[in-house]
């Protein structure tokens, strides 16, 4: 399901998910987690905090929106806390972004799940006429985190974990979500997994009418990769994955990995990375078209979609306000280079200066 490019320019523009959480929002976070703060406390922070980052990127100009993911903790624990049969023995953390230790003892019950995200994306389209991205983190990678004690091996724990994901995503379409990404950042670290991570998200993906994005990066923990690659470990494994769009990592790795693409034969949308989230240093426009014309050399304007590598939380307000304004700027320049010109036409004569 394609339509929601369809009203869009040329080039769309738009972010992976995460937004910067401000040092006061970090302090708040963790005192929740230290106990000092209550739920509903915490619920009125974040509900600011993503008013706030949906303003930010609607004045960038940027065409998909996200809720900057300001209520989750870390890519992970805001999933597995609120999935039915994880088991986590303690709550607390000395910092926000700590993972928690998870463990699951018994399969995982059928029915409830991770449902209540629709909620969250309700939030942010009551705050927004833009189009909105909704991301989920995998389930490859969540299941990464868990300690399995319950099925025989990996694969039925991440099958399992996809599952739960799978109703998730129901419960987001009913509630008008038309555009839902999967995260899938722990995968690089495991690329002889890209097998089972494919078969797992068309779990996700199953009987479900949206358009969906698949992001795969290097990791982004602390504002630093945690591994190194190429992109062609994907391959052939992800051609079979019911996607319509690869949301990859380019800006910090350069270009080299774009013709695995065209190789391989990809033929749907491309999120390109077109900023560095991993430094503070802001890209120009200028910079930013440029790398967008290389792209364009290997993948077809009408597949490419422009994006930051990965989600924003590790840079500072200002520094991401810039780099997407620095975003939305070189994808225009380009957008307006791809133009047809217009054809000059002739003016016709005023009848009344000519005397009809």
């Amino acid at each position: 399901m394609g339509e929601i490019f369809d009203q869009l320019p040329m080039l769309p523009t738009t972010v992976v998910g995460s937004y910067p959480v401000p040092e006061w929002m970090e302090r708040l976070k963790t005192d929740y987690f230290r106990g000092r703060i209550s739920r509903a406390q915490l619920e009125d922070v974040h509900e600011m905090a993503i008013k706030a980052t949906l303003r930010d990127q609607e004045l960038a100009g940027i065409d998909i929106v996200s809720d900057g993911e300001l209520r989750r903790d870390n890519d992970i624990d805001y999933f597995l806390a609120g999935l039915p049969g994880v088991e986590i023995a303690d709550r607390g953390k000395q910092f926000y972004f700590d993972y928690y230790d998870a463990d699951v003892t018994a399969p995982l019950p059928a029915g409830g799940g991770l449902t209540w995200l629709a909620d969250d994306f309700a939030l942010t389209a009551s705050q927004t006429t833009a189009p909105i991205k909704f991301s989920v983190t995998g389930p490859y990678s969540l299941a990464r985190r868990i300690r399995n004690k319950a099925y025989r091996n990996q694969r039925e724990l991440v099958l399992a974990v996809a599952s739960r994901l799978n109703e998730a995503a129901h419960a987001l379409a009913e509630r008008g979500a038309t555009l839902l990404q999967i995260d899938e950042p722990f995968l690089a670290g495991y690329p002889a997994d890209a097998g089972l991570a494919v078969e797992a998200v068309n779990v996700v993906t199953a009987g479900i009418d949206v358009s969906w994005a698949l992001h795969v990066c290097y990791g982004n923990r602390y504002a630093r990769p945690s591994w190194e690659g190429h992109y062609d470990f994907l391959f052939p494994a992800v051609l079979e994955a019911n996607v319509d769009q690869l949301v990859l990592e380019f800006a910090r790795k350069g270009y080299a990995d774009l013709p695995v693409l065209a190789k391989f034969g990809w033929d749907r949308k491309v999120g390109l990375g077109v900023v560095d989230v991993k430094s503070q240093q802001v890209e120009t426009s200028d910079v930013v078209a440029a790398r967008i014309r290389a792209a364009l050399e290997l993948v077809p304007a009408e597949q490419v979609v422009i994006n930051p590598d990965c989600g924003l939380r590790n840079l500072s307000g200002p520094v991401a306000r810039a780099k997407l304004a620095a975003m939305v700027g070189g994808a225009e320049q380009v957008r307006q280079s791809l133009l047809p010109q217009r054809a000059a036409v002739p003016m016709a004569a005023d009848p009344i200066t000519q005397g009809a």
